[in-house]
């Protein structure tokens, strides 16, 4: 690959199992799993599954191994108690590498930052939904803003919100602890979307970086980046992981 990781950007590389050159591929993937990832890839009933969790973890080994002289096999990661991967261990000299994976039908997401807590939401748009979905999980002010908007751009905007407030509780490595009506997102036109608390929840907007990106036709994203100084650039790259 031609991509260049930098430590002053966050890096998403998106990819495709449905792609032939990611399914002639597909026995070199299967030969990163750990012993414990093959057996959670034998639990999954259909190879869409399967394939969604073995090139996720292709990805994730192959891009973590572009920051650092460790070879894609020889990354191991750790399930922590919200479900999220994170690394089991950091080789010496390897920098403080945060990467959060995602997948939807049809897509597999990967970010990786360096030193700051990072987070990657990705859906396919044409997703069946069920009609109190945003009443459920949004607040009151997003829930007032998409009701405002005209019907077919409801559903766009819906999955805007959805992935925005999905990639915050991942990058903060809470999941659904995280109330997701407590937090509120704002959109406009002519900027990057921010964030806003309740009271009970502690956090600082000002600490949030958010971004959205339309990686297929069909897929809607968002990233989120905390704050430690100036915004970083993001790159989006759609990529076929080499394995030798």
């Amino acid at each position: 690959m031609t991509i260049e990781a930098r430590s002053d950007g966050v890096l998403v590389w998106t990819a495709a199992p449905d792609r032939p050159e990611i399914i002639d591929r597909f026995d070199r993937y299967r030969s990163l799993l750990t012993e414990d990832e093959a057996r959670r890839a034998e639990r999954f009933v259909h190879f869409k599954d399967i394939a969604l969790f073995v090139v996720g973890r292709a990805l994730a080994k192959t891009m973590l191994s572009t920051y650092a002289r460790v070879r894609p096999h020889d990354w191991c990661f750790e399930i922590d108690h919200h479900g999220r991967p994170n690394l089991a261990d950091r080789p010496a000299g390897v920098p403080d590498l945060r990467f959060n994976l995602t997948h939807t039908a049809g897509l597999v997401a990967c970010a990786v930052a360096v030193g700051r807590e990072v987070g990657v939401d990705v859906e396919r748009i044409d997703r069946r939904l069920v009609h109190d979905v945003a009443e459920r999980y949004f607040s009151a002010r997003e829930v007032a803003d998409l009701r405002e908007l005209p019907l077919d751009e409801q559903e766009v905007v819906f999955f805007d919100y959805w992935t925005l407030k999905e990639s915050y509780i991942k990058a903060r490595g809470l999941g659904l602890a995280l109330p997701l009506g407590q937090f509120t997102f704002h959109r406009a036109p002519d900027r990057a979307p921010s964030i806003s608390f309740a009271p009970e929840l502690r956090d600082d907007p000002a600490s949030w970086q958010f971004a959205q990106f339309w990686p297929t036709a069909e897929h809607r994203m968002a990233v989120a980046v905390r704050r430690t100084g100036r915004d970083l650039p993001i790159v989006v790259e759609s990529v076929i992981p080499e394995v030798d």
